[in-house]
C-alpha cells in the first residue's frame, strides 16, 4: 500500500455546495472570503492509494480483490524464495562427496576448468597437488571399513583446514584427493604440497584408544596455458606416482 499527498477526501467532498437554481455544484466552489491565498494554503493531507489508485475510487469489491491479489503475490514471493534455498541445497549435495565434506570428482574437474579458464584471461599461474594415500588399505583389513571412512574424512578435514578459501579440495575417488592451489607455481605447490603431507602425518586417526598413521605420496603439477582440467589431472595423477616409486624405493635402500 503506498501512501500519497493529495488533499483530503473529505475536503473535496465538502467542496461541492448548494448551488442556485440552474447553476450545477462545482467542485471548485470555495467557502465565502477564501480567495486566491486562501486556496493555496489549503492542508495538503494523507490519503490512503492502494497500488496506485486513490483510496476514494475504491469500491468494497475492487478492494478486496486487489488485497487477496496481493496476498497471493507474497504467497509467491515466499514460495520462490523457499524453491530456490531448496535448489540451492540441492546443488551443494550434488557437488559434495557423498562420505567426506569436500568436493566430489565431478564437482572438482568442473572447478579446475573455471579456474583455469579465469588464470588464462589473467595470466596467473595455477598448480594441482594430487595426493594418494600410502597403506590405506591396511587400515580397512586392520580396523575395518568404519574405521577407513573415519580416516578419510580426518583426511579431508585436514587438508581443507591446511588450505585457502580460495582453494578447493576435492576427493577424485577412493583414496585419492586433488588440491587446486589458485595463484600457485609449481615451485610453491611443491612447497604446498610437502606441507599437506607433513600435516596428515602429524594427525594420526585415534580409533578405539589406538593411534592410525596417515601417510601419503603427492603430485605437483603447474597447468600450462591451454590445457583442459582431465590433461592437467592425469599429468598430476603420473608424478604422484612417481614419487610413490621413489618412496618405495627409499624404503627398500
Amino acid at each position: 500500500m503506498r501512501v500519497g499527498r493529495t488533499r483530503p477526501i473529505g475536503g473535496v467532498i465538502g467542496a461541492y455546495r448548494a448551488a442556485p437554481a440552474g447553476r450545477p455544484a462545482s467542485a471548485t466552489a470555495r467557502p465565502a472570503g477564501a480567495g486566491p491565498a486562501a486556496a493555496a494554503a489549503a492542508p495538503i493531507a494523507d490519503s490512503a492509494e492502494i497500488m496506485g489508485i486513490p483510496a476514494a475510487e475504491l469500491t468494497p469489491r475492487v478492494r478486496g480483490a486487489i488485497m487477496s491479489l496481493m496476498a497471493e503475490v507474497d504467497q509467491l514471493r515466499q514460495e520462490l524464495a523457499r524453491t530456490r534455498a531448496k535448489q540451492a541445497q540441492l546443488e551443494l549435495l550434488a557437488d559434495q562427496d557423498t562420505l567426506v565434506p569436500v568436493r566430489n570428482r565431478r564437482a572438482f574437474v568442473r572447478d579446475v576448468a573455471r579456474a583455469l579458464s579465469l588464470a588464462r584471461r589473467q595470466d596467473r599461474p595455477i598448480s594441482l597437488v594430487f595426493i594418494d594415500l600410502t597403506e590405506f588399505k591396511q587400515v580397512n583389513d586392520v580396523h575395518g571399513h568404519t574405521a577407513g571412512d573415519a580416516a578419510l574424512t580426518a583426511v579431508a578435514e585436514t587438508l581443507v583446514a591446511h588450505t585457502r578459501a580460495a582453494d578447493v579440495v576435492g576427493r577424485l575417488g577412493g583414496d585419492e584427493f586433488g588440491v587446486l592451489l589458485i595463484d600457485t607455481d609449481e615451485a610453491q605447490a611443491q612447497v604446498k604440497a610437502r606441507e599437506l603431507v607433513d600435516a596428515l602425518r602429524a594427525n594420526p586417526l585415534s580409533w578405539k584408544g589406538r593411534q592410525i598413521p596417515i601417510r601419503a605420496a603427492y603430485g605437483v603439477y603447474e597447468i600450462a596455458p591451454g590445457e583442459d582440467a582431465a590433461t592437467a589431472l592425469a599429468a598430476a595423477d603420473e608424478a604422484m606416482y612417481r614419487h610413490k616409486a621413489e618412496q618405495r624405493a627409499a624404503v627398500a635402500s
